[in-house]
């Protein structure tokens, strides 16, 4: 019986990036946003929307903008402060999805389906990244999908920063 060989040294900082996402988000996140104290602090929003976008969380960040916007903090800050730290778990997400081998990807998914959405990703990938970060949608998965799919990484980062852009922007008007 053959064992697939593990690529330590790609595996090592991806295991190690989740443990401390895991770690900060359990001890910290958005604790004073919940119990109503978090006034003009941006500590936790930050704490909130990094751990928020990272593919294996799920937090409400659209909600915690919102939040933010009515405590009357400084709009070009928070707007600011949301598309860098969603950036930064994006590219996290992104690196996790890249550092799968592709005997991983054959098992997870086969190499049919794999194909299959590698073709759909070139086709659409761009557009697809765009609207998932515009939209309320699951954003960090794409970003781990194009990871995966070894899609190229300034394309990704530009059209995750376009929608991220776009959606804080119209949040900030309409809220």
């Amino acid at each position: 019986m053959t064992h697939p060989h593990i690529n330590l040294k790609r595996l090592i900082p991806v295991v190690l990036l989740a443990i401390l996402a895991i770690v900060i988000a359990s001890a910290t996140v958005g604790k004073d946003i919940y119990s109503g104290t978090a006034g003009n602090n941006l500590l936790s929003f930050a704490i909130v929307n990094l751990s928020g976008y990272l593919f294996f969380l799920v937090m409400p960040v659209e909600l915690a903008f919102i939040y933010y916007l009515h405590v009357g903090v400084d709009i070009y800050l928070l707007n600011a402060l949301a598309i860098g730290t969603a950036m930064c778990s994006q590219l996290i997400d992104y690196i996790i999805g890249r550092s799968f081998s592709t005997r991983i990807i054959d098992r997870l998914i086969g190499r049919r389906r794999y194909e299959k959405a590698e073709a759909e990703i070139r086709k659409y990938g761009n557009i697809a990244i765009l609207l998932f970060n515009l939209l309320p949608l699951s954003s960090p998965v794409i970003l781990l999908a194009a990871g995966m799919l070894k899609h190229p990484l300034k394309e990704a980062v530009f059209y995750s920063f376009l929608g991220l852009l776009l959606k804080y922007l119209l949040m900030t008007l309409i809220f």
